[in-house]
This record gives structure tokens, sequence and C-alpha cells, in this order.
């Protein structure tokens, strides 16, 4: 049976302080919560390992895209401003803000209780995650799709690829509805949320593209089993 894993880290932590990593760890914490809540206490597990990432089991892996798109806004839209003497890596955190991987397969050893996940799944996704920072400097990649179904790769590494070229052009108000559309709240009630006005919402969500990011998320769910 599959499962999909999710494993994240944020992009050019050196540019953060100590004060800003507490922020970040809490507002990581918070975000895990709302996953949680939004996809149920027995379909999600998340968990915070040294305060810049994260990784996550999802038992029904059609759920990880919007997942990891949720991680990708929230981190995108939180008001936290880089060290300026980071140079450089204070750009790459605002663009880019963190790196996620879905890996998809099975899970030989999960255990909630004793936080353990073991299995092809989330060797997939954290093998990426390591081979992206590797690469960093080279390439700019930061959404990544990864199973042993070789037809899902050849579909879903495009999809994904443009994907995060469309992220990595969100500001914060942006990533800010994109983050409430994937939660699937109507336009009136992130009006109310974000007290801002329904055309500037609406505004926004043309400027994200957000009907190709929807038909993605779609598919994806239409697509994995």
């Amino acid at each position: 049976m599959n499962n999909a894993t999710i494993s994240a880290d944020i992009v050019s932590s050196t540019s953060l302080n100590v004060k800003q990593r507490l922020v970040l760890e809490k507002k990581f914490i918070q975000l895990l919560m709302i996953l949680k809540q939004t996809f149920g206490s027995e379909m999600f597990f998340g968990r915070l390992i040294k305060g810049d990432y994260i990784e996550c089991v999802l038992k029904d892996p059609k759920l990880a895209l919007r997942a990891a798109l949720l991680i990708k806004s929230h981190v995108k839209s939180l008001n936290i401003q880089p060290d300026k003497k980071a140079g450089q890596n204070l750009d790459e955190f605002k663009e880019y803000g963190v790196r996620i991987a879905i890996g998809v397969g099975e899970l030989s050893i999960f255990n909630r209780k004793k936080g353990i996940i073991d299995g092809e799944a989330i060797y997939l996704s954290g093998r990426a995650i390591n081979e992206m920072t590797a690469s960093d400097k080279k390439n700019k990649t930061t959404l990544v799709f990864k199973s042993s179904n070789n037809d899902w790769n050849d579909v879903f590494t495009p999809i994904f690829q443009l994907l995060d070229v469309l992220f990595a052009k969100y500001k914060r108000a942006q990533s800010e509805v994109v983050f409430y559309k994937l939660l699937n709240k109507p336009e009136k009630e992130i009006t109310m949320i974000l007290t801002k006005s329904q055309s500037t919402i609406n505004q926004h969500s043309t400027s994200t593209g957000w009907y190709a990011v929807e038909s993605a998320v779609n598919y994806f769910e239409k697509t994995i089993n």
C-alpha cells in the first residue's frame, strides 16, 4: 500500500538569526496543527526536526501535493526578514522559502508514538532533499516528486517544475491568498481573514495563476493512488 512522505527544509537557513529561527519554529508548529486539522489526525502525521526541517506522512498519497503547496505558500507568506548581512542568501530565502520533496511508495515501519518512519517513501523524499541541497548553487529546484512508478515520474516532474517556477514569483500577500485557497476557503472568507477587499483577493488570485495551481492539484489527486 502506497503512502506519501514529505521532506522539507528552509532555503538559506543561515540567513536567519536565532530569534528568527525561533519564530519560524513556532510558525511551523502552528502549520503542522493546521495540516492535521485539514487532513485528519488518522491521515496525517507531521513533525518538526531541528527547528527548520519537516517530515510528514500522508496515508492517502493523493493529498501530498496540496500539503506540500500549503507548506510552500505558508513559508513564503511569513513576515520574517532575514539578516541583511546574509547578502544573496536573503534574496534566496524570500524567493524560494522552502525546499520540498514528495516521495510516494511503501513504508515498512511507521510508528506515530515513537516517531519512527522507514521505507521507500521516506527514503525517496529524504534523498531528494539531500540532492537539492547539494546542487543548490547550480540548480534552484525546490519542489520535487519521486516514486518507483516511472509513469508518474514522467508525468509529474514537469508539472512540479512549472509549479516551482510559479511559486518562486509569489510575493508575501499573494502567498497568503494561495495558502487559504489551498485550504478551500471561499474568497469572501479569505477577505475576512486577511482584512482585505474582495477585489484585492481576486486580483491576487488572478496574478498567482491560481486556476493553473488548482488544475495541477486536482489532476494530481485524480491520478495518484
